[in-house]
Order: C-alpha cells, then sequence, then structure tokens
C-alpha cells in the first residue's frame, strides 16, 4: 500500500506541477486577470490541499484516509492522460 500512495502522490505532484505551469503561463500572458483569479486560487489550493493533506494524514499514521484522499484527483488525471493518449495514437481529426 505504501507504493501504491506514493505513485498517486506522485501523479497529484505532477497534475500539480502543470497546473502552476500554465497559471504562471496564463499570469504572462494577461489571460489570468481579476475576472478569473479566483478560480485559478480555488484551484492551486485544491491541489496543495491534496498534495499536503495527504502527506500530514500519512504522516500522523493515517494511511488509509491519505491514499483517499489522493485516490479521485489522481484517477481522473490518469483517465484525462489515457484519452489525450487515445486521440494521438487514433490519427482521427476530433475538431
Amino acid at each position: 500500500m505504501r507504493a501504491i500512495f506514493w505513485i498517486l502522490w506522485s501523479v497529484n505532484a505532477a497534475l500539480a506541477a502543470i497546473v502552476v505551469f500554465f497559471f504562471l503561463a496564463g499570469v504572462g500572458d494577461g489571460s489570468v486577470s481579476s475576472f478569473n483569479i479566483g478560480l485559478w486560487l480555488g484551484i492551486l489550493a485544491a491541489g496543495f490541499i491534496i498534495l499536503a493533506g495527504s502527506l500530514f494524514l500519512r504522516g500522523r499514521g493515517h494511511a488509509v484516509l491519505a491514499l483517499l484522499m489522493v485516490i479521485p484527483a489522481a484517477a481522473a488525471g490518469l483517465l484525462y492522460a489515457l484519452f489525450i493518449i487515445l486521440i494521438i495514437v487514433s490519427g482521427e481529426r476530433w475538431n
């Protein structure tokens, strides 16, 4: 169960890094503005809460709760990655 937690936590860390990259790119080009900063801050906070909260729970001896915390976001990220791979491999036009 220890390896599963760290694999899923790593997936969540990669997802959080992608979100931070797009946030910084949006700040740079001006697409992140006062109109949508609340949404961005919510998304960034959710990523931080999942990563830090799962580490906190695991450190306090609640390994199962920590695992339950990382599973939903990791599953959604992996399913989306599978979808993108399907689009690339299929060669079909999706527009």
